[in-house]
């Protein structure tokens, strides 16, 4: 038996698709027969490698007898937020209205408009946790709607108030006269980095990539040693966690615990992408190997085990494998010598921390890195995992995501540029040009726009603003990696269609002609990726520095102007839009090539081992900017412009190289 969600795409859908609730996909069928039946809609949204939804699934929805109390009280809707962040961004406002913290699974119960009257996360079946049982919750709101509706129209009058003020807490309140934002968003962030184990808070620990390469753009032009030390055991801690995988390569989405140590063992395409641009750009900017190493074997990770056939990259991998959490990662001492034999298995052990003991459930060890190796020991190690590796692909691997995802692989695509840049390694630019071009051929509209999702061949949902907005700037990360046009004119295409669909005033996170929901976000803030607004305004000042035309950069002025003053008091929440901030107000450098591209090969990769934060490169035939640009007595040369002033045009390296010290 199967319900309303067997013929979806979805993994996520599809994982409910024979639970017996009779679950419906967002649309005009369920509410409908919401309508007709004058019953409230339970609403339930998640993704595919959500270890609570799992654990909600198994409790509750495949209960019969939950199953049939919704069944019989409720039009139940599923909803996977990877397709649809649009719904869940606006009802996860419901939850934090009624000062919840939000997440996933998401539960919230709409009157058949639509409308919001209670909502919450994870329920478990029975009251549990300081929780209600999810039973319980079902009856009580069950019999509200029966006979105390006027109090849930109260209620649903109530949250409508609330949406009509979310935009303007948004943009917070009051004149902000402040010299240097960025910085001193970045020395905050660096004043509450935890200085033992790096970075922000108590458990549970994510790695806040927005904020920390903020602190590494402003460190650049500053050199305040107090942003390197944030930094710095930031990404030393973070890579010798378990929240690392030391044998796979590639981060998982956050540690349970404050010291990196144990991990939520799903990983997440997003998380992949920005991290490998974040030690990527560390370590053009520090020169530090380690930090070299962990970028290439993310991208590696990625490569192997999260690309699709056709070159787009999956979106992610649950934290379960057989059941059990975590069980595919873990290790015990019997295991580890079992594959290396004594004496290899007693280095390995002390490696990756692994004891009798262990640091996870049932005596088991995420392997971590407790401990600094002698340099013969360090020079034996990538046998020894090359073994433990090869001995872990036999083991049952965790569930994955099959979605493709316009905007998770721009970021994907922003990180192998970024380790391409850093190391001129030519299989990275490989990898992002075959997912550029299969978003190209596979989730390109009719019309010319994005597709927000793709799987089986299958390309559905328009696009959100942070799908075109990432994608742009992936593009363009692209165009300066290899230079094909074909990406910069895509990236132009893009940015375009950016300001006709989704600016008014401002630009809205659902274009002109999006679903209309209860309430049309903008959402500022960024979340576990950057936020589309801040990408967007990213976009518009590169694309001003490339072709000159001022409409970009009042744009991209406008919505710094109007996030200031929030900015202020959550730098962490728009860490990435300060970041745009810091890349206007440094007057970035526009470096213009002439020549041919095989023979201005060395003034590029000079510029590419470098880490210069805000810069946009460009061939002189390619961009209106590069006009009247031409070799210098035959050879190859560079012209470097900072704000419409040029310096002499330069033919070495080292001549080019100067133009970047401040």
């Amino acid at each position: 038996m199967t319900n309303h969600l067997a013929t979806e795409t979805s993994p996520y859908l599809q994982q409910h698709a024979e639970n017996p609730v009779d679950w419906y996909p967002w649309g005009d069928e369920a509410f409908e027969r919401a309508r007709t039946e004058d019953k409230p809609i339970l609403l339930s949204v998640g993704y595919a490698a959500c270890h609570w939804c799992h654990v909600m699934a198994h409790e509750s929805f495949e209960d019969p007898r939950i199953a049939a109390l919704m069944n019989e009280r409720f039009i139940s809707v599923k909803v996977d937020r990877q397709e649809r962040p649009d719904i869940d961004g606006v009802y996860q406002k419901v939850t934090q209205m009624m000062g919840q913290s939000g997440g996933w699974p998401l539960t919230v119960f709409l009157t058949p408009k639509g409308e919001p009257f209670f909502g919450g996360t994870y329920f478990p079946p029975e009251d549990r946790y300081g929780r209600p049982g999810f039973m319980r919750v079902l009856e009580g709101l069950s019999d509200a709607w029966r006979d105390r509706r006027s109090e849930l129209h109260d209620t649903v009058e109530q949250f409508r108030q609330g949406f009509l003020q979310v935009d303007r807490a948004d943009r917070g309140s009051g004149s902000i006269e402040r010299g240097d934002l960025p910085a001193e968003a970045a020395r905050a962030l660096a004043q509450h980095t935890d200085l033992t184990q790096g970075g922000l808070g108590a458990a549970p620990k994510f790695p806040n990539v927005s904020c920390y390469d903020l602190v590494l753009r402003v460190y650049s032009r500053t050199s305040e040693p107090a942003l390197f030390q944030a930094l710095t055991v930031t990404l030393d801690s973070m890579a010798a966690g378990g929240i690392y995988d030391h044998l796979g390569g590639g981060f998982a989405r956050y540690s349970v615990d404050d010291r990196w140590a144990v991990p939520h063992f799903e990983k997440m395409l997003y998380d992949n992408g920005q991290l490998a641009k974040l030690y990527a750009d560390a370590y053009r900017r520090a020169g530090k190997p380690a930090w070299r190493r962990v970028a290439e074997e993310t991208a590696h990770y990625v490569m192997r085990d999260m690309t699709s056939p056709e070159g787009g990259f999956y979106a992610g991998e649950d934290a379960d494998s057989e059941g059990v959490e975590g069980k595919f990662y873990v290790w015990t001492p019997a295991q580890i010598r079992s594959v290396l034999g004594e004496a290899d298995g007693a280095l390995a052990c002390r490696v990756y921390g692994v004891s009798e003991s262990g640091n996870f459930e049932g005596g088991a060890t995420v392997l971590h890195r407790p401990v600094e190796l002698s340099g013969a020991d360090e020079s034996s190690l990538p046998r020894l995992r090359d073994r433990l590796l090869a001995a872990r692909t036999s083991r049952v691997r965790p569930g994955r995501d099959e979605n493709i995802l316009a905007g998770w692989n721009a970021l994907m695509i922003q990180g192998l540029c970024a380790v391409f840049q850093a190391t001129g390694t030519t299989a990275y630019l490989q990898a992002a040009q075959r997912a550029a071009d299969f978003i190209q051929q596979s989730l390109t509209m009719p019309d010319g726009g994005v597709y927000r999702a793709w799987r089986g061949g299958v390309a559905k949902v328009p696009g959100f603003l942070e799908d075109y907005a990432f994608l742009s700037n992936a593009l363009l990360d692209l165009y300066e990696s290899c230079f094909e046009k074909r990406y910069l004119d895509r990236a132009l295409e893009l940015v375009t269609m950016i300001l006709d669909r989704f600016w008014e005033n401002g630009l809205y996170f659902t274009s002109r002609d999006s679903e209309r929901l209860m309430y049309r976000p903008r959402s500022p803030y960024d979340e576990a990726w950057p936020s589309g607004l801040s990408s967007g305004v990213f976009a518009f000042l590169r694309v001003y520095e490339l072709t000159g035309d001022d409409m970009y950069r009042r744009r991209a002025e406008h919505e710094l102007a109007r996030y200031q003053a929030a900015a202020v008091v959550s730098p962490a929440g728009f860490a990435h839009l300060l970041a745009a901030q810091d890349f206007s107000r440094r007057n970035p450098f526009s470096v213009i090539f002439a020549g041919g591209r095989r023979d201005a090969a060395p003034l590029v990769e000079s510029v590419h081992r470098a880490y210069v934060s805000a810069r946009v490169l460009a061939f002189a035939e390619d961009v209106p900017t590069g006009e009247g640009r031409a070799p210098v007595n035959g050879r190859p040369t560079a012209y470097v412009c900072r704000n419409r002033v040029c310096a002499a045009p330069v033919t070495s390296v080292d001549a080019l190289r100067r133009n970047f010290e401040e």
